[in-house]
């Protein structure tokens, strides 16, 4: 993972559990560390050591999309603005896997792209009436 794709606000894995990235820094050698939380602790550590989270369709209902297609080549979720789209492809090519916003097709396989990219264009993180950190199975 690449620390300069992270934000604060982001989720991470670190040791099959979901942080919070709050905040990034450099110690005197130039090397990255973050910080990062969740309910119950705190605390830094070398920014390589964190782990994307890829997006799933359990993390797309988090975010508050919606299930609107399926078959069986394709699963399309939508968000409740009509031009961002999900597609997960279910073929072994994943050509047309990943977010389409207006149609046009983004680079967006992690939980903090999506993030980083809904930020740019609302200017505020997605949110979702179910939003509870959970566990991830590496």
């Amino acid at each position: 993972m690449n620390v300069i794709d992270l934000k604060i606000k982001n989720f991470v894995e670190y040791q099959n559990q979901i942080f919070t990235v709050t905040e990034i820094f450099q110690n005197g050698d130039k090397k990255y560390f973050v910080r990062i939380e969740n309910d119950s602790e705190s605390f830094s550590i070398d920014a390589e050591k964190v782990k994307p989270i890829k997006i799933t369709e359990e993390w797309l209902e988090k975010f508050g999309f919606l299930r609107t297609y399926s078959s069986d080549l394709r699963i399309r979720y939508e968000r409740p603005e009509p031009f961002i789209k999900y597609d997960i492809d279910l073929s072994s090519k994943k050509i047309v896997e990943g977010l389409k916003i207006y149609g046009n097709a983004i680079k967006c396989r992690y939980i903090h792209e999506f993030q980083n990219i809904f930020r740019s264009l609302f200017g505020k993180e997605p949110t979702s009436m179910n939003y509870t950190l959970i566990s991830t199975k590496s």
